[in-house]
């Protein structure tokens, strides 16, 4: 974690392990951390991309904000609160 940021390399995960680590991270954050940044590639992580959308999206998780795209394509970053 960096300065109330999680990072969360899912390379290699599989839909529903990706899924299960990422809503243990979200249920288990704190209050310093305002994002998780979701790390799951450009090609093959497409699934991923996917799973972040439409599991944390559009108020399905009511400790996530909004879901957001990262600074390149293979991140999607979860809002936990404004900064």
């Amino acid at each position: 974690m960096t300065g109330g940021i999680i990072e969360i390399d899912l390379h290699g995960f599989r839909y529903e392990e990706a899924l299960a680590c990422v809503e243990k991270k979200v249920m288990s954050a704190d209050k310093s951390v305002y994002r998780i940044r979701l790390i799951h590639g450009y090609h093959g992580g497409t699934a991923l991309r996917k799973m972040a959308q439409e599991e944390f999206g559009w108020g399905r998780n009511p400790r996530v904000l909004r879901v957001e795209n990262g600074a390149n394509p293979g991140i999607t970053e979860l809002v936990l609160r404004e900064y």
